[in-house]
């Protein structure tokens, strides 16, 4: 049988990238899979790309569209049974080239967003439900010009932990994936140029044991080990990151 068999997963984010790897994934090992999105050339990519997966419009800085369209889901489909906080953006600059709206922008989507997210997906999940957030390596590593986005994602982490104390009652498992870099679209959303990104990736190979950046497959791989798998698992972090931050 199938790992996530007859199981209703809801991926946001998953248009692009982690997000829509995932969602084959899930959806090959049985799932029916929902993928929100913002972008509507992304939006419209993925329904051709995706063909089988439902995708919705919703951003995740609204908290209010958030809770309209997780509302939506639970009416068409009667629960969720997997929940991948995956949306997020990444941008970058030194610190005094921060200002409010960079800053407000990313805690926006990346924290408040997502646990919103959170908070109205669990009332229509069933017990013994999984909820996966995407953090990453910066969440613990000082990285020059990251330092609102790795605060994010440190806040992602400490959901990770929290929300499955407060969660643990009903055996719902809250964990959260941390890859390192990962060959997906995001990279052309973070303001740098083509040039600057082949130079990031550069110095991050040297900097990987295993000296290459790591592929959205590998990453889904780790999410449906988290939603189907990891029975005994909750409030942890596994890192994706070839040994970044780890060797």
């Amino acid at each position: 049988m199938a790992k996530l068999d007859g199981k209703i997963a809801l991926i946001t984010g998953g248009t692009t990238g982690i997000g829509a790897a995932t969602a084959r994934l899930f959806q090959a090992e049985g799932a029916h899979v929902v993928v929100t999105g913002r972008n509507e050339a992304t939006l419209a990519a993925a329904r051709s790309e995706l063909p089988g997966i439902e995708v919705v419009e919703a951003d995740q800085a609204d908290t209010t569209a958030t809770r309209a369209m997780i509302d939506q889901v639970a009416a068409r489909h009667g629960r969720i049974d997997v929940l991948f906080v995956n949306a997020g953006i990444g941008q970058f600059a030194p610190l005094e080239a921060v200002d409010e709206a960079f800053f407000d922008r990313q805690f926006a989507i990346n924290v408040r967003g997502a646990y919103f997210v959170i908070k109205h997906a669990v009332p229509v999940m069933p017990d013994g439900g999984s909820i996966i957030l995407t953090g990453s390596t910066a969440g613990s590593a000082g990285m020059p010009s990251a330092s609102v986005y790795s605060a994010t994602k440190a806040a992602l982490r400490s959901f990770g932990r929290t929300i499955a104390a407060e969660l643990g009652p009903r055996n719902i498992r809250v964990n959260t994936i941390s890859p390192g870099p990962i060959e997906t679209p995001i990279f052309g959303k973070t303001g740098m140029s083509r040039e600057q990104i082949e130079g990031f990736l550069d110095g991050m190979k040297a900097q990987i044991p295993l000296g290459r950046v790591g592929t959205a497959d590998e990453v889904a791989r780790t999410a449906l080990y988290l939603a189907a798998d990891a029975t005994y698992v909750t409030g942890s972090e596994i890192v994706v990151g070839g040994g970044l931050n780890e060797v």
